[in-house]
C-alpha cells in the first residue's frame, strides 16, 4: 500500500535576475521501494527511486543534474528529515593480470651457496684453457 506524500526537501529553480519559489519534493514509500519527486509540472518528470530514502535522494539528485537546467539555474536539492543521498560506491580499477608464479617442489641444491649480502659473490670456477688451433693441425 502506497504511503501518503512526505516533504523531504526543496529545489530553488531561478529564473532570470530574481530567486523563485522554492519546489517541494515529495517521497513515497512503498512496500520496498522509495519515490522522491516534486508535485509540480514540469518538474514531476524527475524522479529518483531507490529502496531507501537516502538512495533515492542519490537517484533524484542524478537524473536532477541530467534535466536540461544549467547549474546555474537552480540551487539545492536541499534535504530536510535528516535525508543524505547515499552515493554508490565507486568501482575499483581492475587489477593488471599476473601470470602466476611457477611452483617447482625439486630438493635445493646443497653443492651451490646464494651469496648473502655479507659474504662476498662466490668466485667464477675456473674455465679451462682453450687448445692452440696448431696442434690440431
Amino acid at each position: 500500500m502506497e504511503s501518503l506524500p512526505e516533504l523531504v526537501g526543496t529545489v530553488h529553480i531561478i529564473m532570470g535576475p530574481y530567486r523563485g519559489n522554492p519546489i517541494a519534493l515529495y517521497m513515497c514509500q512503498e512496500e520496498s521501494t522509495c519515490h522522491i519527486s516534486p508535485r509540480i509540472y514540469p518538474w514531476n518528470q524527475t524522479v529518483g527511486t531507490g529502496d531507501t530514502p537516502n538512495k533515492a535522494a542519490a537517484d533524484f539528485e542524478a537524473k536532477w543534474k541530467e534535466t536540461d537546467l544549467a547549474d546555474d539555474m537552480y540551487t539545492g536539492p536541499h534535504w530536510e528529515g535528516g535525508i543524505k543521498p547515499e552515493k554508490p560506491k565507486p568501482v575499483p580499477p581492475p587489477k593488471p593480470a599476473t601470470p602466476p608464479a611457477a611452483k617447482t617442489e625439486a630438493a635445493p641444491d646443497t653443492n651451490t651457496k646464494t651469496p648473502s649480502p655479507e659474504s662476498p659473490a662466490p668466485p667464477d670456477p675456473p674455465q679451462p684453457a682453450p687448445e692452440a688451433e696448431d696442434a690440431a693441425q
